[in-house]
């Protein structure tokens, strides 16, 4: 049996060459980068190259990169690290009802520490309103965290036009760009982005490596203490492999981005092409012209989503109901929920299939078709 692998939302595969430069650094360089010999030299050197290489990604300056464990703490070091800076200016904080747990979570412990925070709704597409950003906005607003993409829809949220709202108000843009980052073109300056977080998992890099992009200016307390790390902003030994093959990750990505971009966008019209010959009923979830190409949430009615992850995975897919951080949780998602409402059969029947590194078009075109193949089992 072929098996077929469509939950790159979740995670990627490391590509060849990241694993080949981080075997290098690992065999090579085992200096401590706060070290003023040679051998601290030569990882001090490798930091600065990647931090360099990622700051021109978003058009943003070198110092203005911090490396974190992944996008979890890049998150919660923009959430609370500002909120608790800037708390002499006030305590609330805006988001949105679609975020990442990794700003939902961070959001409710702040709320429990005194911080106030408004949610906004999002419409059936899954899009937030910049209408409703502006109406949310008060003088006491010291955050607004709007998610760039949605993991679990593929949604790609109206940044540009949020941080030129944003512009002539105290308070700090942060935005989670784990989902778009590598796919769509990012400019931090242009867009008002104060605050940015990635991780190196989501775009063939390894686990455990991240970033923040903080702009010059921001006021951001830190929550680890130790040495002066990254500007004393994140104290802790860099993680020098993971960072070498964070780099090698984000040359690959930029170097073909667009074309990358533009394949996916025939994967996805091949497998909903796929679908409908299958003469199945279903329904795309998310926006119908602001979305990443490689999510596609797909709801088939009729059908019970645990039955269809089983169904799926015994015939060689690996798919998934949502975030990878809700993995074994029986509540419906989140995302589904703020869109159509908690009585709503899309809760219950819907799967997200993700594709990246690797993916053909006859594989798509298999999944698709036994896809088909389970919901008529299903369905029968």
């Amino acid at each position: 049996m072929n098996k077929y692998y469509a939950d790159y939302a979740a995670t990627s595969p490391i590509h060849p060459d990241v694993v080949e430069e981080m075997t290098k650094v690992m065999h090579h360089i085992y200096g401590n980068p706060s070290s003023i010999h040679a051998y601290g030299r030569e990882a001090r050197k490798i930091i600065d190259e990647a931090r360099n290489v990622i700051a021109k990604s978003i058009h943003a300056n070198f110092n203005e990169i911090i490396f974190t464990s992944g996008g979890t703490e890049a998150d919660n070091m923009a959430l609370i690290g500002t909120a608790y800076a800037n708390k002499d200016k006030g305590k609330h904080i805006i988001t949105t009802a679609i975020e990442h747990h990794a700003v939902l979570h961070t959001c409710e412990f702040l709320e429990q520490n005194g911080f106030e925070v408004t949610y906004l709704p999002v419409d059936k597409t899954g899009r937030v309103s910049v209408e409703d950003v502006k109406n949310a906005l008060r003088d006491d607003t010291i955050l607004v965290s709007v998610m760039f993409a949605n993991n679990e829809v593929g949604t790609i949220q109206p940044i540009a036009e949020i941080g030129q709202l944003l512009s002539d108000h105290q308070a700090y843009f942060h935005t989670d760009a784990v989902q778009a980052y590598g796919l769509l073109p990012i400019d931090v300056k242009k867009m008002h982005i104060d605050l940015l977080s990635v991780s190196a998992h989501k775009i063939n890099g390894p686990k455990g490596i991240g970033f923040l992009y903080e702009n010059t200016g921001v006021r951001l307390q830190p929550y680890f203490y130790g040495g002066e790390q990254e500007r004393k902003r994140r104290a802790g030994t860099e993680n020098v492999p993971g960072i070498a093959g964070f780099k090698k990750a984000v040359e690959i990505i930029q170097k073909d981005r667009q074309k990358k971009y533009d394949f996916y966008e025939q994967l996805r019209e091949k497998f909903i092409q796929r679908l409908k010959e299958e003469s199945i009923n279903f329904k795309i979830n998310g926006s119908e012209s602001n979305y990443l190409p490689h999510i596609i949430n797909v709801s088939f009615p009729g059908t019970d989503v645990e039955a269809f992850l089983v169904n799926l995975d015994l015939e060689g897919i690996s798919a998934s109901s949502g975030s990878a951080c809700t993995a074994g949780s029986l509540e419906p998602s989140h995302v589904l929920r703020a869109m159509y409402g908690s009585e709503s059969d899309e809760l219950f029947n819907s799967i997200r299939f993700s594709f990246g590194l690797g993916v053909t078009l006859e594989d798509v075109e298999d999944i698709a078709k036994i896809t088909a193949k389970v919901v008529k089992r299903l369905t029968d």
